[in-house]
């Protein structure tokens, strides 16, 4: 495979990284695919097991994400109303603030929610701390994840 190759799964790889922290797209399957079209174009033992690897890590860190924080939010009290209304400001804010308002619009959202449902700034805020650490969680596992594959990816490159 070719510098010019190697350096365009690279920018995949970043796209995807940034892609994590961004919601809505699909950070970690932007990082996977990447891995995959390298292993694909440059078929040596190595660049399998770092396939099989990402593999398996992707799949763990999915389980991590979909397990641990709705337990987090269901203790916490989060209903379906806050989701509706946290989706609503996401959506909001994505077109408001052209893609990095989706996030200040989620926090919006909940908080909104939660200044209705309990009527004090003070609890609002802390319902509002509640499901970001949940949702932070989940973001960093995924973020992790991500790391790992690169640097997987990056060690079999140099040392291959």
């Amino acid at each position: 495979m070719g510098v010019l190759d190697l350096l365009l799964v690279g920018l995949v790889m970043l796209l995807g990284l940034s892609g994590v922290l961004v919601p809505g797209v699909p950070g970690s399957w932007l990082v996977w695919a990447a891995v995959m079209w390298w292993a694909l174009k440059d078929p040596q033992p190595l660049a399998w097991a770092v396939l099989v690897g990402a593999t398996i890590a992707l799949s763990l860190c999915q389980v991590v994400r979909w397990v641990l924080p709705p337990r987090r939010l269901r203790a916490s009290g989060a209903t379906s109303r806050m989701a509706v209304y946290a989706g609503v400001g996401a959506f909001l804010g994505f077109f408001l603030v052209p893609v990095l308002g989706a996030i200040p619009g989620f926090m919006g959202g909940v908080y909104l929610c939660e200044r209705l449902r309990l009527g004090r700034h003070g609890e609002a805020r802390a319902a509002l701390r509640t499901v970001m650490r949940a949702g932070g969680t989940s973001v960093l596992a995924e973020l992790f994840t991500c790391l790992l594959i690169m640097g997987a990816w990056l060690g079999a490159v140099l040392w291959g």
